[in-house]
């Protein structure tokens, strides 16, 4: 396996095909979270990689992928333990952005979106929890996807924050992105490819930055001119960073109960952005958040019955092109922020959501994402599929 941008942990796994169908022939790489038969999973980490056993059996998503007809090769790094969304590894290094060389690949899902970008598979497993596979597929310039929470198994792939987590995918091609889907959603069955009405949120377009707003807008008139109509609407009238903190706060929370044990009987080495983290997050333990709890029930209601079955919601990825790689850590969270405001839609309200690539007028990539119903997922991607050129 190439390993020329640094992607993968382990470019000598490999796997091959358990049968035939619909990925027949093509090769694809996952996050080093995902179960893999006789691999031990890093979760980014070192301490985390000394101290857990190989896995024993493959997990549900990666045994699918096999009995469809794909080939494994190669695990791809992630941040550590998957709590950012730069990419950079204070361990292992940070992979290289084929599309952008000066700029971080974005994070956790980093090796798989830089593998898929390379050219050196087909189609990459990650995770997404609060954007882990979204802004590095925006950041690289590919196709990912996060599906609606609880559709796709999450046994066998290290958890973080569990009500969050789902099994993430990132391709090239949005024919691949769909041919991924129909296999780990379950269904062959053909789904509706229409769309109602594109919403259009403009609460999340004034955060995009202003040249990346201007990049996105043709690609955001293709979108348009595939639904029935459009409407724009602001749809945080709370405000998108009151989303974002009780997003974060709820995050955090299952974060500690998550890993918090092993933290304090490991003690293990983080970079300073990771360890101040967790260190937060430990913070919350114990603390009432019936409150986030509640307001994150009402967002998720408010979107569900916008949304409905037929209707999709279109913002930024991200609020602009990847960070110039080395920047210092003040500058780095004021970009995690900007995008976890925008990523933090999805996640609240369990919906799934799609990025796509675009250029920027400067040759530089952008995400612009479609958010769709719950559990229409299988639409999202057919219609996007149907429409997108």
């Amino acid at each position: 396996m190439n390993n020329r941008y640094g992607a993968y942990i382990a470019p000598e796994l490999a796997v091959s095909k358990l049968g035939h169908g619909t990925l027949d022939g093509l090769i694809f790489a996952v996050k080093d979270v995902f179960a893999v038969a006789g691999h031990s999973s890093s979760a980014g980490n070192p301490d985390w990689l000394r101290s857990h056993e190989p896995s024993s059996n493959h997990a549900t998503a990666v045994r699918k992928l096999l009995l469809s007809g794909a080939s494994l090769k190669g695990a791809t790094h992630t941040d550590e333990l998957m709590y950012s969304l730069g990419g950079e590894n204070y361990h292992y290094g940070t992979p290289v952005n084929p599309r952008a060389l000066d700029r971080i690949p974005g994070g956790s899902s980093s090796g798989s979106a830089v593998a898929v970008a390379a050219g050196s598979v087909d189609f990459a497993l990650g995770t997404d929890t609060g954007g882990s596979t979204r802004v590095p597929s925006a950041y690289c310039g590919v196709y990912g996807f996060r599906p609606t929470h609880g559709v796709v198994a999450m046994d066998g792939v290290i958890p973080l924050a569990p009500s969050f987590d789902t099994v993430g995918w990132i391709a090239d091609s949005v024919n691949v992105l769909q041919k991924v889907g129909t296999v780990l959603l379950g269904s062959e069955e053909k789904r509706k490819s229409t769309m109602a009405k594109v919403y259009v949120a403009t609460d999340c377009w004034a955060l995009a930055e202003q040249e990346s707003a201007r990049g996105l807008m043709e690609s955001l008139r293709q979108l348009q001119a595939g639904a029935d109509s459009t409407s724009e609407m602001e749809i945080a009238t709370e405000g998108l960073r009151s989303w974002m903190d009780i997003f974060r706060e709820l995050q955090g929370d299952e974060i500690w109960a998550t890993h918090g044990a092993w933290i304090e009987k490991m003690k293990p080495t983080f970079g300073p952005d990771i360890a101040a983290r967790f260190a937060w997050a430990g913070s919350l333990s114990g603390k009432d958040h019936s409150l986030a709890q509640t307001i994150r029930q009402t967002i998720s209601a408010r979107l569900r019955l916008l949304l409905g079955e037929e209707n999709c919601l279109v913002i930024p990825t991200v609020p602009g092109p990847a960070p110039l790689l080395g920047g210092d850590l003040q500058q780095l969270e004021q970009n995690r922020s900007g995008a976890m405001m925008l990523s933090c839609i999805a996640g609240l309200a369990d919906l799934p959501q799609i990025t796509l690539p675009v250029i920027s007028d400067c040759g530089l990539p952008l995400g612009l994402s479609v958010i769709g119903g719950h559990g229409q997922d299988l639409r999202l991607l057919s219609w996007v599929n149907n429409i997108w050129q």
